[in-house]
């Protein structure tokens, strides 16, 4: 008796999460709170080129400050908090996470000095961490394991639409208003959709949507470490998205200081021409991401990363000429079309990623995603091209040339990237079925 009770249990379960309008609705919210997170972390690099000038800073200097300090405590509290996600409750931690950096956004608003500015970007960091893996362990527990794919895409909707507000509205409101603004605008909606999280959202039951698995109740830090590594199209997706995120993320955050230098602009200008090209494209390149990803023929996951191999590497090519060009105009074409390929491989990746995992894994699996990509991202990228772009200008400070040849250092990476994804497509068919079963 206790087993049809169990029985019925995940069955009324399986079908409240599987009702159109709650699971779409939860998957709007989760979007949400990604577009703050995205939001918020990239405002930084609207206006790195206005705090260096006003803190008096190097390229390195201002790498370490915006990128460095956030990423320290990002990669520090993602493994922990990740942990927590797996064995408790995901909605009340991304509340609070989401609280947690809203409110330190703000602070890095009414900092007034080098020190203030580098305690709240921390903070940041902290909060930040528990927020994606959280998101995606949940969006897993509202759409079956065939649909994952597209609703991950739909997730990551939130990145082109946060880059956008971190770049074009925040552009417009340092040009107004100073830096500071730009962080006081994007901190308080936080804190409110906290409160509706918190209000609206149920926490789902893990793997009721899953065949079941048997890889422990409550697995450690290292089997689930062990585990990962044990799946090799695992661990090159997960390379894939890392270094994807240190090529394409990675030039995004000098872009808009670049344009600044070699072309003259001012901030909110350069805001202006990065700002519509995150929004345009990257709902574009999410959205067709999405829809190729509901089509029945895409339930091979082999598929999906040959398709994410094909279009990064293609894609490398107009990242290499955008930061080449000494035209604007060719710049810009560059862009528009390089960039929405730093959005087409999120989704695709997240959802893979959660398909190798079995369910009480999966925010680990998001943790050690993060903690590479961030790494890549957060600490390599930015330092890195901060520190090429000292040395080359060398005793006369960093310049427009400087920037643009540490850029070009950068640029190539995404060959690398696209190496790993066709290599995951070798094992991925046999590892997601070790995880979670076969697919229906």
């Amino acid at each position: 008796m206790a087993g049809i009770g169990m029985t019925s249990a995940a069955d009324s379960e399986s079908a409240l999460n599987s009702s159109f309008t709650v699971r779409w609705y939860v998957l709007f919210v989760m979007m949400l709170a990604y577009t703050i997170n995205i939001a918020d972390r990239y405002v930084m690099s609207t206006v790195l080129e206005e705090i260096r000038l006003e803190l008096h800073l190097t390229d390195s200097g201002i790498a370490f400050l915006t990128g460095v300090s956030l990423a320290l405590f990002y990669v520090t509290m993602g493994i922990p908090l990740s942990w927590i996600a797996d064995r408790y409750n995901r909605r009340n931690l991304l509340a609070a996470s989401i609280t947690i950096w809203s409110v330190m956004t703000t602070l890095c608003g009414l900092s007034r000095n080098y020190t203030q500015l580098l305690l709240a970007r921390i903070g940041v960091g902290i909060g930040e961490a528990g927020g994606t893996p959280s998101c995606n362990s949940i969006v897993c527990d509202y759409f079956p394991a065939a649909r994952r794919p597209m609703a991950l895409t739909i997730f990551c909707l939130g990145a082109p639409i946060g880059a956008w507000l971190g770049a074009d509205m925040a552009g417009a409101a340092a040009h107004a208003y100073g830096w500071r603004a730009a962080f006081l605008i994007l901190g308080i909606p936080g804190v409110l959709l906290a409160g509706l999280i918190m209000l609206t959202v149920r926490e789902p039951s893990r793997g009721c949507l899953d065949k079941p698995q048997d890889h422990g109740d409550n697995p450690t830090v290292l089997e689930t470490l062990r585990f990962c590594i044990s799946q090799k199209s695992a661990v090159h997706v997960i390379m894939g998205s890392g270094v994807s995120a240190l090529w394409g993320w990675g030039l995004m955050w000098f872009t808009p200081t670049f344009l600044q230098r070699t072309y003259n602009l001012d901030v909110g200008a350069a805001g202006g021409i990065i700002g519509p090209i995150h929004l345009v494209m990257g709902i574009s390149a999410s959205l067709l991401t999405a829809w190729l990803l509901a089509r029945p023929s895409y339930t091979d996951p082999r598929k999906i990363v040959n398709l994410l191999g094909i279009v990064t590497a293609l894609a490398t090519i107009p990242s290499i000429v955008a930061y080449y060009t000494h035209s604007l105009i060719v710049a810009k074409v560059a862009l528009w079309i390089f960039v929405p390929a730093v959005y087409f491989y999120i989704g695709p990746a997240f959802a893979l990623g959660q398909n190798l995992a079995p369910p009480k894994m999966r925010a680990m699996f998001s943790a050690i995603a993060l903690l590479i990509a961030n790494v890549f991202n957060l600490i390599i990228a930015p330092q890195g091209v901060g520190l090429l772009s000292d040395w080359f200008a060398g005793p006369a400070g960093a310049d427009a040339a400087s920037l643009r040849s540490a850029l070009l250092i950068l640029a190539p990476t995404g060959f690398w990237a696209a190496f790993h994804y066709f290599m995951a497509a070798r094992t991925i068919v046999a590892d997601q079925h070790r995880a979670i079963g076969v697919i229906d």
